[in-house]
Formats: structure tokens, C-alpha cells, sequence
């Protein structure tokens, strides 16, 4: 498990994950059960979700496998408000980039942090609600996290008859989807990052009218030169997709400098509160 919140660094989760490629013999039917914490493993926290007060269960763990190295690994991004193309990503990585003999698939799930709870008198916020209160309302909300995911884990384990895929969840919170997850990708050293967009959004990608207020046009604009970010839609990878350039130079483009990536709102970049790691 792995968790970055208050004082805790981003260099924990890159540790975390490069534990991973000291595993072996990892066969896991995916799915999500009670979670049993491994002592003897240096995980960290379990995956604290609002706020890091109230962790997720943590799931059990049959056994350990190998990453082997970032070009054994496909990173898909799934999110609650585009389950659709999320899916579409998810079925298009399965069919084209995984080998399950080899591959770990890597659920990216960036959820916001709860800062209110609904209540008869309205929403409140969270400091100003009884534990239980507070409690019973996280609870709710950790099990539509883990039944989302349930979803896209279960489609996984049907994806091969002869083996089954081999993944893992990440969790992020955050109010910025598209910037959590163009941090997290120096920080785990993601090299294939599959992103579902919408047609109406791939229309204002291609006419540059959208000014990269979508989720995938964020991705895409601004990911390291090393990622190769795969736009999906209805099933099909979009190539030829035009990048920002300011000024009109390729040298210039957001994806071949090191200067911080733009998007369509500011954010303070300590903006991701938590960031949780777990196996399915």
C-alpha cells in the first residue's frame, strides 16, 4: 500500500513501486476481497482515501509478482464521471498491449477529496459533522469506490481464457484529475499511459477549440516526452492528434520541455493530498 499525505514525499510511492520489481510468482485472479495487511512486505498505509483519516479496506494478497520493467507495464486511467470510455480504454489496452503472461495492468483512479457530507440541514462540512456521522458517510463512499473498480478488475480477469491478466489499482485524490495523474507519470516512470475521451471532446482536441479543458487533452498536452499517452475512442486509438505550441515551434511543445505543465485551471502543486497503491 502506499500513501502520500501531510508530510509523507512522492519519493515513498516511487520507492514503493520499484519494490515491485523484486516480486515473483504472481497469479492473481483479480477481484477484491478483505484486505490483510503484510507486515513483513515495508508496505506503506493502506490506501488512505478522504483526507488519509479513513483507509480503504486493504485487500488480500494471495501471492507477489514481477513488474520486470516500465515496458511490462500499461497504465490505464478509469474514472467515475467517464466509466463509458474509461471501459473503452480498458478493452482496447486488454486487446492490444497486454500480454497476460507478462504484463501488469494499472488502474489510475483519481477521486476528489471529501470536503462536505450531506445531511437534512444541507451539506456540512466534514470537520463540523460527529465521527459517526462522518464515518458512515466515508464507508458509503469507500464501497462505490471499490464496487467502480470492481467493475474494470472483473473485466480484466475475462479478458484470457489461458491466463488471467495480471492488476493494480492505483488511488489518487485530488480536485485536478488531469494534473494528479501527469504528476504520478516522473514519479512511477509510466511509459504507456491508455486515456478514453468522448467524441464530442476528440472534435475540440482536433480543432484545438477546447483549449485543453478535457481530461485526455490535458494528458496528452502535457505528459513527459518518454510517456506515450494513447487517446481511445469508442474503441478505437486516435492518432494525429495536434499538440499546443507556444510559441509555434515542436521544440516548444509542453511534452519536449522540462518547464511545469499548464492547465486550464491553477493549482498549487501540492494539490494531491494522497495517493494509495493496491493489489487486486
Amino acid at each position: 500500500m502506499a500513501s502520500v499525505g501531510g508530510g509523507s514525499s512522492w519519493d515513498e510511492v516511487r520507492a514503493h513501486h520499484q519494490d515491485y520489481n523484486q516480486w515473483e510468482n504472481y497469479n492473481s485472479g483479480g477481484g477484491v476481497s478483505e484486505i490483510e495487511e503484510e507486515p513483513s512486505t515495508g508496505e506503506f498505509d493502506n490506501n488512505n482515501i478522504n483526507g488519509g483519516n479513513h483507509p480503504l479496506e486493504s485487500i488480500r494478497e494471495e501471492s507477489v509478482y514481477s513488474l520486470g520493467s516500465g515496458e511490462d507495464a500499461v497504465y490505464v486511467a478509469v474514472g467515475r464521471q467517464s466509466e463509458e470510455t474509461s471501459m473503452d480504454a480498458l478493452r482496447w489496452a486488454l486487446n492490444n498491449e497486454v500480454d497476460p503472461s507478462s504484463t501488469v495492468v494499472f488502474l489510475i483512479h483519481v477521486f476528489p477529496e471529501t470536503k462536505y457530507i450531506p445531511s437534512p440541514l444541507g451539506k456540512l462540512p466534514i470537520s463540523q459533522v460527529n465521527g459517526e456521522q462522518r464515518e458512515n458517510y466515508l464507508a458509503q463512499e469507500r464501497g462505490k469506490t471499490r464496487e467502480f473498480l470492481q467493475k474494470f478488475v472483473d473485466v480484466c480477469s475475462a479478458s484470457s481464457q489461458k491466463q488471467q491478466v495480471k492488476v493494480e489499482t492505483i488511488l489518487i485524490e485530488s480536485d485536478m484529475e488531469a494534473k494528479a495523474i501527469v504528476d504520478l507519470i516522473p514519479i512511477l516512470n509510466i511509459r504507456k499511459l491508455v486515456v478514453g475521451t468522448t467524441k464530442s471532446n476528440l472534435r475540440r482536441m482536433r480543432s484545438r477549440r477546447g483549449n485543453g479543458s478535457g481530461v485526455a487533452d490535458q494528458i496528452l498536452q502535457n505528459a513527459p516526452e518518454f510517456c506515450n499517452v494513447i487517446i481511445i475512442c469508442e474503441g478505437k486509438q486516435i492518432s494525429e492528434l495536434p499538440l499546443n505550441l507556444d510559441p509555434p515551434s515542436p521544440s516548444l511543445s509542453p511534452r519536449a520541455t522540462e518547464r511545469p505543465p499548464k492547465f486550464a485551471q491553477d493549482q498549487p502543486p501540492n494539490d494531491i493530498t494522497s495517493c494509495g497503491c493496491f493489489k487486486l
